[in-house]
């Protein structure tokens, strides 16, 4: 793990940091040899190279954004499509019940050809 991904998450209020720690497992658990780094100020991982997923942090949120993800559902309100056709959002707001293995599902489904 990344240090300033680490660093990144440490800044953020406590309902946040929590949900970044289960997404960030989430990631590894799905792509064991993900690359993480901090990059245009947010923490991406990689699959050979390629984006899989973006983190970021707003004041009221947190999004966790999937690449090659065209093929998913849409969930209104929860996980959307993007200006990018092949991006996907899943926007997590404080008390939100956050359904982690259907994140997982969708990670992996999205990454597995990377």
């Amino acid at each position: 793990m990344d240090a300033t991904v680490s660093n990144y998450f440490e800044k953020l209020q406590p309902w946040q940091v929590d949900v970044c720690n289960e997404l960030r497992k989430v990631t590894f658990s799905v792509i064991p040899d993900v690359e993480e780094r901090l990059q245009y100020g947010k923490p991406h991982y990689l699959k050979n190279g390629h984006y899989a997923a973006v983190i970021h942090a707003a004041k009221d949120k947190i999004s966790f954004m999937l690449f090659n993800a065209s093929s998913l559902p849409d969930v209104k309100g929860y996980f959307q499509s993007t200006t990018s056709p092949d991006r996907k959002i899943a926007t997590i707001k404080e008390n939100t019940q956050v359904d982690y293995q259907q994140l997982k599902k969708w990670l992996k489904e999205s990454s597995h050809s990377l």
